[in-house]
């Protein structure tokens, strides 16, 4: 138990003055109730929370050293007399102190221990440092003596303009560095298959991705294995790779040699020294590949690749959206299905996998449709008649799940769909909408009895705007004549699909096709993705990462064959690209200039999210992170959702430059807490890509930034200490751009930056200038935590474990006072914590959650997410404001974790006080007739009698007495939405062209030849039903499935300090107090137990999904002509 003489203010005098104090500020503040009812006197209440608050207070700031900070803060801050501290650029600081300006803690260490402030006898260095503080004058001989440590400080407003368009200038150069890689790619691939000539008979040993290493039942390397050096590389998510050569991987269902992939293989050798070169070039890069038409991989730098558990690899790279977008131009499709009676069994099966490989193919700036026939048109949707819709997932994923309800029956009038299909065409494109680019009718179907002429000359002839391209499905040749007449006539290509295996590489054909305009013309089109993860090639590489797989957007560029005999035809040797993770951009983002709440974002054309901080591309599931099924495609209008009129969002994707401004809801600590802030947001293009890039500051500090100066050597001394840490995702100095600066740390790399032994680092001198004057400024928190730590008396009970700091440059101080094996939440302040560390995108969460509260406040708090793993902590924080003013800046957070047992004894402790004199108190904790509870200003329990509500929502606890605080005006509830939800869903009998998406298992394709088989001998219906007995989800199991939900969050009223009130349960009637605990964030709840409520409904936090009137689709097709914008 801490001693009293530790606490630097009497207990008995701190409770007394706090009281009279909160009394009369009470006075003002509280809200006009009737007298507290005879059960419950107010003014006992009031003690206890007055006793616990002034307790509490002092244990947080004498262990966190609040004090020290800001009084530290105030004495540099304050004006050099007959000067004037103000400029053009600058706010004048005013600060009322005796205390010399340039005062250091250096001095007031010596001085605590000198003539001038001996130490008294039994007195700790703390308290000696503090009570120099507080002399009226410490004279002359500490400014003379530590001129060197004069700072010169002061508060600039940020210009978020200039912010942006600083921050847009950088990303635009790391794009440009990636492009202008991909283009000498492009060059050497070409030149490499001009000089080339096919050569059927080749014979070449290559590098296998997934043969290499590997020996046979001898111990001899197999074919187009060999040994292969693999060194692991950190850069390469510590993969093994060979940073010297590439490895090929060619798709399961391709012969390794084939003449073709021999020859595209041969070739484009002469890339691995393009490869090599533009890794030294510029070391940021990652993957660099070559995805060619022919089906091949070829992958830099070398990697093994591993088959999953049915020995297939389903990856093909010319699924991929990179290499899809790079080689066509955005088109707009039609889809259709012949459903008459002869396509039954295995010819409809086929025919849905056909169009599900179709789909695979469209991409966020293709529109298309789907409609099966027989003798009358059906949209396979029907809410989306005579439309097209954005071929994004969420749409995709729909149309599919209908593919399975086709069934077949009657005759096929074709002409009638064709019809149906050009006036959609036509309408949609009329609009102004759609890809304005391309057109197709893809038609899949067994057969044409005729050829349509005189529909195609109706519609489409002479121009020939629309292509057509005919499936035929089946192994007939009836009527495969009027099927390629239609395709040659319409500009498009045929195919003949006999089995499942046969689809993926007959549906890809169409690409080439659509690609020879590009060709023909030689456009270099640069072309960037969305943010997505390839899991297919995570999945290859055996990529292991306790936080998910990594965002990336890749930027990929046509390859072209340029010999004069087949120039005309337009013949596409595939696509290369390079991927950029978005950490990388991340790390440009100047968080030290945003603010505590002010955060960095970029979107694409389309509106959907690059980088922003409240995008939630994965979710838990159990031990695993996966990607929620639209992670992909999740727009600036669900996150920003307040902006209803979408003004932000259309800006953007218009690429404009401007700013806007709004009132926001910022939620945080995984969504149970909600910031009300207002917004300025500022945003400009990136030059040179479909992207724009915005900021967003917070009105009052967030708009306000503090320069300091420390002389080098002061500030080099106290960075290196070893309680200091910087935020690890934060970039001070650039260590990827030059290999032989990857192994430095962030402080070595300023250590040598500064002192000009590695002036070739690129390094942000303005930011490391202020952690310079952070680590001194701080410096005395670091003694003084040692001294509390030395002392044996105080925290003899080791109630209090860390005392941790943080600054606005992303510096990080923390002491421990237990050992750490014995901490009771380990995860705290470590990577593991990712909401109680700076990350590249966001601030602590103690540190955000403080600089809301009232300055000289503190603010504790159960971490959620340790609260359910029974690790029993509560963290306290406060903010250090530079100046008594709102637009203040918030310079730095200091803090303390606690056990909960030793916070909440302080608790009970305080609740047995009472005024009587005879000490006989007239209620008690302790008695059954009361329930008390100490809440948090967002209603979550930190105290209570049952150990199993700590951590929960008091309105599940008491949902009557919540529902009468919020009828009071004591709380308030505010309406939240979440636009990346998962639900569960109940999963019914699957769709069949999900179950057959892998066309590449070699099960499948001896279960394919067993039907051909079994059709010879009329079993088909046989197959059929074990089939769809296959098929089947097993019943009783659930699916997360993306949605939109509605959810409440509490916030207490602050101008309400104290009130009573009474609650009718069935007749009985109820009171209650709430006291606000001074000093805090607290509020102590005691309620009678005299009557039984639990009648009384929950009030919970629980999500609501939104169930829209119409289809989710038709709120997806509003979206998609609302949020219309594309690149053509």
């Amino acid at each position: 138990m801490l001693g009293d003489e530790g606490i630097l203010f009497s207990r008995s005098t701190c409770s007394r003055s706090l009281l009279l104090i909160w009394t009369l500020v009470g006075l003002n503040m509280m809200v006009e109730v009737s007298g507290s009812q005879p059960g419950i006197p107010l003014s006992v209440v009031k003690l206890w929370a007055s006793a616990f608050g002034g307790e509490i207070k002092s244990i947080s700031a004498k262990y966190s050293g609040s004090q020290l900070l800001q009084k530290e803060l105030w004495a540099i801050t304050a004006p050099r007399p007959g000067t004037n501290s103000s400029s053009e650029t600058s706010t004048p600081i005013k600060v009322s102190s005796r205390i010399s300006p340039k005062t250091t803690a250096a001095c007031l260490w010596e001085e605590s221990q000198g003539p001038r402030g001996p130490r008294k006898y039994g007195e700790s260095v703390q308290t000696a440092i503090k009570r120099r503080l507080q002399a009226p004058n410490l004279g002359p001989s500490c400014t003379e003596k530590y001129k060197e440590f004069e700072k010169s400080v002061r508060v600039e407003e940020i210009d978020g303009v200039k912010l942006v368009k600083n921050l847009a200038v950088k990303m635009e150069e790391v794009f440009s560095k990636k492009a202008e890689a991909t283009r000498r790619l492009v060059e050497a691939a070409e030149e490499a298959h001009h000089q080339h000539e096919e050569n059927p008979d080749l014979q070449y040993e290559y590098f296998n991705a997934v043969l290499i290493n590997e020996v046979d039942e001898e111990g001899n390397n197999v074919e187009l294995g060999g040994e292969f050096l693999l060194e692991p590389n950190d850069h390469f998510n510590n993969l093994s790779v060979n940073l010297s050569l590439s490895v090929v991987q060619v798709p399961t269902n391709m012969y390794n040699k084939d003449p073709d992939i021999v020859n595209g293989v041969y070739w484009s050798e002469a890339l691995n020294k393009v490869f090599v070169d533009n890794f030294e070039r510029d070391p940021t890069l990652i993957w660099q590949y070559f995805g060619s038409a022919k089906g091949f991989f070829r992958q830099y730098p070398g990697v093994k690749w591993h088959p999953d558990e049915h020995g297939v690899i389903g990856f093909d790279c010319r699924n991929r959206k990179w290499y899809i977008q790079a080689a066509t131009s955005p088109k707009d499709v039609v889809i259709l299905v012949d459903v008459s009676g002869s396509m039954k069994g295995l010819r409809l099966t086929i025919a849905r996998q056909t169009v599900s490989s179709i789909l695979d193919t469209l991409g966020d700036d293709d529109f298309f449709n789907i409609i099966a026939y027989n003798q009358e048109i059906h949209y396979v949707e029907p809410c989306l008649n005579g439309t097209l819709v954005r071929a994004d997932r969420t749409n995709k994923d729909h149309f599919r799940e209908h593919l399975d309800k086709l069934f077949a029956k009657g005759i096929g009038l074709l002409g009638d769909a064709l019809a149906e299909a050009f006036t959609i065409l036509s309408d949609f494109n009329q609009t102004g909408h759609g890809s304005v680019c391309s057109q197709a009718i893809m038609l899949v179907t067994d057969g044409a009895t005729q050829m349509y002429d005189d529909v195609f000359e109706k519609y489409n002839w002479p121009e020939r705007k629309v292509r057509i391209f005919p499936y035929l499905i089946g192994r007939e040749s009836a009527f495969a004549d009027n099927l390629k007449w239609m395709a040659c006539a319409n500009k498009g290509y045929f195919s003949q699909i006999s089995t499942l295996a046969d689809v993926q590489e007959n549906v890809m054909r169409y690409l080439h096709v659509m690609s020879r305009p590009k060709v023909i013309d030689h456009e270099h089109d640069t072309v960037w993705t969305e943010a997505y993860v390839d899991s297919a090639l995570s999945m290859a590489h055996k990529l292991k990462d306790k936080s998910g797989p990594s965002l990336m957007t890749t930027v990929a560029m046509p390859v072209f064959s340029t010999k004069n005999e087949t120039k005309n035809q337009g013949i596409l040797l595939g696509v290369v690209g390079t991927d950029i993770p978005l950490q990388e951009l991340m790390k440009l983002i100047p968080k030290h200039m945003l603010g505590i709440h002010g955060y960095a974002f970029a979107i694409t054309n389309n509106g959907y999210i690059l980088i922003h901080p409240d995008l939630r591309p994965l979710y838990q599931d159990g031990q695993k992170k996966r990607r929620k099924p639209n992670y992909s495609s999740v727009d600036l209008s669900e996150v920003e959702w307040e902006d209803k009129d979408d003004i932000l969002r259309n800006a953007m994707v218009n690429r404009k430059t401007g700013t806007f401004s709004m009132e926001v809801k910022k939620t945080v600590d995984r969504g149970r807490r909600v910031l009300k802030m207002h917004n300025d947001y500022y945003y400009t293009d990136i030059k040179g890509t479909p992207f724009s890039v915005g900021v967003a500051l917070s009105r009052g500090h967030g708009k306000y930034f503090f320069r300091g100066n420390v002389s080098l050597e002061a500030g080099l001394r106290d960075l290196e200490q070893p309680d200091v840490a910087l935020a690890d995702e934060w970039t001070y100095c650039n260590t990827e751009e030059q290999h032989e600066h990857r192994h430095l740390t962030q402080i070595q790399a300023i250590k040598l930056f500064m002192t000009g032994k590695r002036p070739h680092l690129k390094c942000d001198r303005e930011l490391i200038q202020e952690v310079l004057f952070d680590a001194v400024v701080t410096a005395p928190l670091g003694a003084y935590w040692t001294g509390l730590a030395l002392n044996k008396s105080e925290n003899s009970d080791k109630g209090v474990e860390i005392a941790f700091l943080g600054t606005r440059t992303g510096l990080s101080r923390t002491n421990l006072f237990v050992p750490a094996d014995q901490l009771s939440n380990k995860d705290f302040l470590t990577a593991e914590d990712k909401e109680g560390v700076f990350n590249a995108d966001h601030f602590p969460l103690w540190y955000k959650r403080a600089a809301e509260q009232v300055p000289g406040t503190f603010i504790y708090s159960i971490p959620f997410s340790t609260a359910l793993e029974n690790k029993s902590v509560v963290l306290a924080s406060t903010a250090i404001q530079l100046l008594d003013d709102r637009k203040s800046p918030i310079v730095a957070a200091v803090g303390i974790q606690m056990k909960l047992e030793f916070f909440q004894r302080k608790f009970w402790t305080a609740c047995r006080q009472c005024t009587a004199l005879d000490g006989k108190c007239s209620i008690s904790c302790d008695n059954d007739d009361i329930n008390c509870y100490l809440i948090d200003n967002n209603g979550f329990i930190l105290v209570t009698e049952e150990h199993s509500q700590t951590g929960l929502f008091f309105g599940e606890v008491e949902g009557a007495v919540m529902s009468k605080l919020l009828q009071m005006g004591s709380f308030k509830r505010i309406t939240l939405y979440d636009y990346q939800a998962l639900c569960k869903e109940y999963a019914g009998s699957s769709d069949s062209a999900r179950t057959l998406s892998d066309p590449f298992s070699v099960v499948k394709w001896l279960l394919t030849e067993l039907i051909i088989f079994l059709l010879e001998f009329n079993l088909y219906s046989w197959w059929n039903v074990d089939l769809s007995v296959k098929a089947q989800r097993p019943r009783g199991k659930t699916m997360m499935v993306p949605c939109d939900t509605e959810y409440p969050a509490f916030v207490s009223e602050r101008t309400i300090k104290e009130t009573t009130g009474n609650i009718d349960c069935d007749g009985c009637t109820r009171s209650f107090v709430i006291q606000q605990i001074p000093s805090s964030n607290l509020f102590m709840v005691v309620v009678d137990n005299k009557c039984d409520c639990s009648s009384a409904p929950a009030v919970t936090m629980d999500p609501i999904e939104i169930m829209y009137i119409l289809p989710a689709l038709v709120s997806e097709v509003y979206k998609s002509f609302l949020h219309l914008h594309r690149s053509s």
